[in-house]
């Protein structure tokens, strides 16, 4: 029986409302990094129990061939061990996709933040609004 149960709480994935604002931007990256940091934990964790689980399977085959079992009991058990070993290939390359997408937000987040920072600051600074996008196009 496995242990894995789904864990509620985690890293919730950023809204993608309209909201451009800078601070809107800089808190969504934020959210995207650190639930892709939080993915790749348990993908990590996910990858281990899969191959200590395929390992298991291959000590199995081997004891029920010791006790000379059926050899159908056998196959299928090395087949369980291979199935398992090449989903945790898989996953191992769902955990470096995961830390290159964190990897990516943050640059996006500090580029970001390079770029507009200034502005926001004299922008939220001043009393009078300043028009949508487009006002002046017209």
């Amino acid at each position: 029986m496995s242990d894995l149960a789904p864990i509620t709480g985690g890293g919730a994935a950023a809204r993608t409302d309209g909201d451009h604002r800078y601070k809107a931007v800089q808190h969504k990256l934020k959210t995207l990094g650190t639930a892709m940091d939080l993915a790749g934990n348990e993908l990590e964790e996910l990858m281990r129990g899969m191959r200590q689980n395929a390992q298991r399977a291959e000590g199995l085959a081997v004891d029920i061939a010791n006790a000379e079992l059926d050899r159908t009991g056998i196959e299928m058990t090395n087949q369980v061990a291979v199935a398992l070993g090449g989903a945790a290939a898989e996953v191992q390359t769902l955990h470096a996709t995961a830390q290159e997408v964190s990897g990516l937000a943050t640059d996006a987040r500090r580029t970001h933040a390079r770029l507009y920072e200034g502005l926001d600051t004299i922008r939220s600074g001043r009393k009078e609004r300043t028009p949508k996008p487009g006002f002046f196009a017209r």
